[in-house]
Parts: C-alpha cells; structure tokens; sequence
C-alpha cells in the first residue's frame, strides 16, 4: 500500500527515498525542484526525470493533488474563495486577497477544526482529518497558478486549527521556505492560533521566526470559555506567557486577534483589561468586525463601538488597527462556503 506523500516530503527526505530505490542523489534535488518550483500536477510530468523512474515512483508512492470545485470572486474587492476537493473527496477551502504590498493567501490546515469556538463556521461540523503537508502546499500552488502571479504572504488563519497539526504544518514552512521550492521568507508567513501553550512553546524552538497571531476574543478567562472550549484547558495568563517567550526567542512582534461581539466583549471593562494585559508587550491588537453565522446568535458590534474601542486600546499605548472586511459577498470568513457546500450536498 502506497503510504508516502512525495508533495510532504522535505529535500533530506526526498533524498532517502532516492537512495533507497538505488537511484542518484541528484535524482531527488530535480524533482524536489519539480514539484516545488515549477508546481507539477503529477509524477509523470516531472519529465526530466526517466520514464522507468517515473514509473516506478508512480507504482510506490502517493502524490496529493486537490481539485478546484468552485471559485468565488468578490464584486466589492479583489478576494477570491477557492472551494478544493481533496482526494478522498473531502473539503477545504482558502482565499486570495489583493492588497497594494503583495498577494496573501489564507490556507487551511485542517478538514474542519475540533476548537469549537462559538462563532466560526469552521468547527460546526468537527475535525475530520489533519492535512497533509503536500495538500496545505498544494492550495499554495494552486491559486498562485491560477491567479498567474507570485504569492507574497500566507496565513494559516482557515479551516483548522494550526498548531493542532503540528508537525505537518511545520513541514509545509520548511518546505515553502526551501531555497530549492518557492523560498518563501518566514517574515511573509503568520500562523494564527486560539491558543495552545505547550506547542507555542515549541514553535518557538523551531528557529523559524514566522509572524505569530493568537485569536483571544476576550481578556477574561471566565468569559473567553464561554466562547472559546481552549479557555478551559490554558488561561489567559499562560498564553502571555507562552507569547512573551516567543517574542523573546524570535524577536517577532505578536498580534492578537480579538474579535467584536456586540454586548459580550466590546464593553468599556473589556478594552481596558487588553490594555492592562498586553502593557508593555511587543504586541499589535487586530480587531475583527464578527462574521455572522446562523448558529452563533450574537451580532456584530456596531461601527461607533468599534472604533470606540480600538481608540481606548490606542490611547492606551497599544497599536491596534480594525481590519477591513474582505471577500463578505462569497463567504470569505473561515468554514463558510464549505459548510454551505457540504449542507447542500446533503440536502441533494
């Protein structure tokens, strides 16, 4: 049975496969090359490569692939959602997002996401498998072929929780950062994450000096586990911990998600505890107007106590910025289009 992904495989790994099948060293640098430089869509078009070879490749080893079964554009900006089918017909979807600095995409880690956090559309349906690395490439590759242009920066903020497939996801970062792949720089890349202290920790031995985000949605404990399950198992103060550790060993500047809740976390007390919390931190808040889904019954905090808020985090000496909402006509929010997706083939 075909086990090993070539797509998830680092370059030292590649080349142990290689040289297992007896072939050159070099053999595994050319098609390393292949499959992460020029992007190919399968073993046989790696044609460098001697057609016995191919073959034989063919005959022992998996190469993930992922088809696009929808793309949605927005009318109000330049985001675009890709829906893609995986081979074992699961879903995932990531997106495309213009901006004046370069093109950033925001890929999925994960077929859906077991963090239950209250208000995102992700986790509705549960975790049903980890992604593969070759497949969280593989949206990479995908949208930079089809947009016909270079991808500057990537988010691990879709479907999935990052840190909860850890070493798959590091994979992926070696690998994109490769020299001998798209050489990627870390300082482009930024996971997002609700909040696991321990592999926090971890990545932070990693030496990989990526952009850290961390969703907090609430500066109270108490009220973050209301929203938010993780809440239960690491607190508030563990997880600034855990940051403070990271900026100290990459030097990188962290930012916190924070999510506006109309009557639940953009209270006046609210503000001030982030301003308590993250005083004195190398930090930048990121407020989020929520997307709404049908089963989080909350709305949306208004414009006036938006701005309100980020004006209190700002007197208050931290930089904050609100994003701005992109992609809102085709779903753009994590889990949206593939939950609608899934429900209407259920319905059919």
């Amino acid at each position: 049975m075909k086990t090993i992904d070539l797509k998830s495989l680092q370059l030292e790994d590649l080349i142990d496969v290689f040289l297992e099948l007896g072939e050159k060293k070099y053999r595994a640098l050319q098609t390393f090359r292949w499959i992460h430089q020029k992007m190919v869509p399968s073993i046989d078009d790696i044609t460098e490569l001697p057609k016995i070879l191919r073959d034989k490749l063919n005959e022992n080893y998996l190469f993930s692939t992922l088809k696009v079964a929808k793309r949605l554009d927005s009318k109000y900006d330049e985001t675009s959602k890709y829906l893609f089918i995986l081979e074992d017909n699961n879903i995932i979807e990531s997106v495309m997002m213009k901006h004046k600095h370069g093109i950033t995409v925001c890929l999925s880690t994960q077929v859906g996401c077991r963090m239950g956090c209250e208000f995102c559309a992700s986790t509705k349906n549960g975790l049903v498998r980890n992604l593969l690395p070759g497949e969280i490439l593989e949206q990479f590759y995908l949208i930079q072929k089809d947009q016909g242009k270079n991808i500057s920066n990537i988010v691990l903020m879709g479907s999935g929780e990052p840190l909860d497939n850890y070493e798959n996801t590091i994979k992926f970062l070696r690998i994109i950062h490769s020299k001998e792949g798209q050489n990627l720089g870390h300082r482009h890349i930024t996971i997002s994450t609700c909040g696991i202290v321990p592999k926090i920790y971890d990545l932070a031995e990693e030496e990989m000096p990526i952009n850290l985000s961390i969703s907090l949605h609430s500066p109270f404990d108490e009220e973050r586990k209301k929203i938010m399950p993780i809440a239960n198992r690491y607190s508030i103060d563990k997880i600034i911990e855990a940051c403070n550790y990271y900026i100290e060993k990459t030097n990188r500047r962290i930012t916190f998600e924070y999510t506006l809740i109309r009557d639940v976390n953009d209270k006046l007390s609210d503000a001030l505890e982030i301003v308590r919390l993250l005083n004195g931190m190398l930090c930048h808040v990121n407020l989020i107007p929520l997307n709404i889904i049908k089963e989080f019954e909350h709305e949306k905090s208004n414009n006036k106590a938006i701005n309100n808020f980020k004006e209190i985090l700002v007197k208050g000496g931290i930089s904050t910025t609100i994003r701005k909402e992109m992609g809102a006509d085709v779903n753009a929010a994590c889990g949206q289009l593939r939950r609608d997706y899934i429900n209407r083939e259920t319905i059919n």
